[in-house]
């Protein structure tokens, strides 16, 4: 093993890795060469972390041209097979052998509990027949039932700004743009701010949904490391100095999955470094509200080239899928065309309600009751798992559980499908030629049952206990 950056990189010393080539196929050659790294990484043969032969070295071995290597390399990482760093060299990447979807159908198969997928506590959510009474009986809903402007009707946009308040923006109406939840917002970003090809730094471990995006447009994401603060600021400068990247996607308040949080100084050191190397800034703090108290976001430290998403779907009502963005003035014209070219406009009837519930109080009284019920299941969790290690906040939605050795997160999330339970492993949340930690992301909000909870951590305890079978799956 080698550590760059703190994060732990498999080397092979003893062997070079080289493929059986097709010699009957009729493909191009770059294409032969990239179905056979995908049918190595499958077979086993090459691993998670495995380090590849240099271009030069392949296309000596291979009798091929230096450029066909690279160009097979590069189908291989557009697939998301392996991740190149300069100055690290080419690995196959953690999550290779992973679905590349952000969920699946799985988790609701019949008796299956849900511990993967955060769904926000939504049973405690406003009623919605009485928003939609009380709605009606303040304005005609006919008004929403007509094409409007992509960013949003004026109105819907000030309560945009007043939502934004929650985070610690001074926001006017003219800096909102209305999107269809957080996801819709992460994808305009990032099919209008970048190009194939670009690069964005994001923490080493990192939001499923930003991997799915970023394989769908093409974007390489660089792994950046982490400690007890999220995102290392010298692992984030020495990235942008070894590779250009354009980008920087960013968790800083209860980072998904690992729940760490980054203080003031590391929010300075962080903008400093997006300010130098003029980085466009994705701020994404989604569970931020779920703590009592939050830190400025790094965004009002680089407003000029950031954009920051301001969820609704975690605090209430992820159905409506609404999220309002903080965009400067240099990128709205080009994020409202993203609207207008993915969905027109974010449905006003949506945005009626959850404006009407955030000017009203029900939003904050919501959220607030939530960060209690929370909190009851964090202690639940704490009593059931006893002395093994995790992390979370304490009115938090998820934990990070650490595995003992010699469980692999995947292996321990194959081994609870088994008896009935779905989570989330590292591997799904690890970026490129990252290592995964030996950890699961578990949800303890999907249910309003209780008891439903409490049985899936004691299985989940039980599967802790027990004598440990081996050998275990990469």
């Amino acid at each position: 093993m080698l550590t760059l950056c703190g994060v732990k990189i498999s080397i092979v010393c003893m062997t070079i890795w080289i493929p059986e080539i097709d010699k009957e196929s009729k493909a191009p050659l770059y294409k032969i060469l990239a179905n056979a790294i995908e049918r190595d990484i499958y077979s086993g043969l090459l691993r998670p972390g495995h380090r590849l032969p240099t271009h030069r070295e392949l296309a000596d071995q291979l009798g091929m041209n230096v450029s066909t290597v690279t160009r097979g390399y590069g189908e291989a990482e557009s697939r998301g097979l392996i991740s190149g760093t300069v100055g690290r060299g080419t690995f196959v990447a953690s999550d290779a052998v992973t679905s590349i979807p952000m969920v699946s159908s799985e988790p609701y198969a019949p008796g299956m509990i849900e511990m993967g997928l955060i769904n926000p506590l939504v049973f405690m959510d406003p009623d919605l027949s009485q928003g939609l009474k009380r709605l009606a009986r303040q304005r005609d809903p006919g008004v929403y039932m007509n094409y409007s402007d992509p960013r949003g009707l004026p109105e819907h946009r000030a309560v945009g700004a007043l939502w934004a308040g929650r985070y610690g923006f001074e926001a006017h109406a003219e800096d909102v743009i209305v999107c269809s939840g957080a996801q819709h917002a992460l994808t305009c970003c990032l099919s209008a701010l970048f190009r194939a090809g670009d690069r964005i730094a994001t923490d080493h471990l990192t939001y499923p949904g930003m991997k799915t995006l970023a394989a769908l447009l093409g974007l390489r994401l660089v792994p950046i490391e982490m400690d007890r603060e999220g995102m290392v600021s010298d692992s984030l400068g020495m990235a942008c100095r070894r590779n250009d990247i354009k980008g920087l996607y960013l968790v800083p308040g209860v980072q998904n999955p690992t729940t760490t949080t980054m203080s003031e100084s590391r929010r300075d050191e962080i903008a400093g470094i997006a300010a130098t190397y003029g980085l466009i800034t994705i701020e994404d703090d989604a569970y931020d509200l779920t703590g009592p108290a939050m830190h400025l976001p790094v965004t009002v430290r680089n407003p000029e080239n950031s954009v920051f998403i301001a969820g609704v779907s975690k605090a209430l009502a992820a159905g409506l899928r609404v999220a309002f963005m903080i965009v400067p003035k240099r990128f709205r014209r080009v994020l409202s065309e993203a609207v207008l070219s993915t969905i027109w406009m974010t449905s006003p009837l949506n945005v009626a309600l959850v404006s009407m519930w955030i000017k009203d109080g029900t939003a904050d009284r919501v959220v607030a009751a939530k960060r209690t019920e929370a909190e009851k299941r964090v202690r639940i969790a704490g009593e059931i798992l006893g002395d093994y290690h995790f992390q979370g906040l304490a009115t938090g939605f998820f934990i990070w559980l650490f595995l003992p050795e010699p469980w692999t997160g995947a292996a321990f999330e194959a081994k609870a499908r088994e008896v009935g339970i779905n989570l989330f492993s590292a591997e799904k949340f690890t970026v490129g030629g990252a290592v995964a930690p030996p950890a699961v992301r578990l949800s303890l909000c999907h249910t309003a049952d209780l008891s439903v909870l409490k049985k899936g951590l004691t299985l989940i305890r039980e599967i802790l206990d027990d004598a440990l079978p081996g050998p275990f799956p990469l």
